[in-house]
């Protein structure tokens, strides 16, 4: 099956690559903060056709149209079609399509693909970690030698303040941070040992459903910022570390 998901992904990338103009492509759905543009559009209803017949009686859960699906029963496609829009359209090629196939709320499958770097992050579960098909791996560096990321939750402000609290108490510990604006990229540069860890207040489930499962099969480790399995219906925080910081957020004030 990864086998299937991954060309389609590449032909979704290319798509965003085709973008010209995007300023006059874009509109604001609840803010000036939160972006779509016919290109996130045209992405989605690419994958909403070609994914499900892949495996007959799926639901599509995307993050333009989820037309109320449930991604948690039998099996389900979780796609973020451009995560990153902003960086997107202010040409910053920092974004990713984001594919993951769950059966009944387990990823089995996951892609993440940058079509700028051409990278595409790809694992099964059981099966491991890859980048363009060579095996990845979270560092083995603690935070006090390492970088972490970090990101904003731009649509809930109201976690600006213990985003803040938690950025500060990492920062020093760590030689530094990185705020770059893809959440499903940073997951995947913890999974590949760029980052040593990655927090978010407020993610939904396309943002970090394929790129968690890379994370994982990478040997680390991702949970909610409380400790919980992360959720694939509804927003929830997102912790990923390589296995050195995995207990670094018990000793944190979140």
């Amino acid at each position: 099956m990864l086998e299937q998901i991954i060309p389609l992904v590449r032909e979704a990338g290319d798509i965003v690559l085709s973008a010209r103009d995007i300023w006059s492509h874009t509109h604001e759905k609840t803010s000036a903060a939160d972006l779509v543009t016919e290109y996130d559009l045209a992405v989605e209803n690419f994958l909403k056709e070609k994914l499900p017949p892949l495996v007959p009686g799926s639901v599509f859960f995307g993050e333009e149209e989820a037309e109320n699906a449930d991604p948690t029963r039998g099996w389900a496609f979780i796609v973020d079609p451009i995560d990153g829009t902003t960086n997107f359209v202010r040409g910053l090629k920092q974004s990713a399509v984001s594919v993951a196939l769950a059966c009944d709320g387990a990823v089995e499958c996951a892609v993440v693909y940058d079509p700028f770097k051409e990278e595409l992050f790809s694992a099964r579960r059981g099966g491991g970690a890859f980048c363009n098909g060579a095996p990845i791996h979270v560092s083995e560096r603690p935070l006090a030698q390492g970088v972490f990321g970090m990101g904003t939750a731009i649509y809930r402000r109201e976690y600006l303040e213990p985003t803040m609290r938690v950025t500060e108490q990492l920062f020093r510990r760590s030689c530094d941070f990185r705020r770059l604006g893809a959440a499903s990229l940073d997951l995947c540069d913890v999974a590949c040992g760029r980052l040593e860890l990655f927090f978010e207040y407020s993610l939904c489930p396309w943002d970090h459903a394929a790129a968690g499962l890379i994370v994982t099969e990478a040997g680390g480790f991702v949970s909610t910022l409380e400790g919980d399995p992360l959720s694939l219906s509804d927003r929830c925080s997102v912790w990923a570390s390589n296995r050195v910081n995995r207990d670094l957020l018990r000793e944190l004030e979140v």
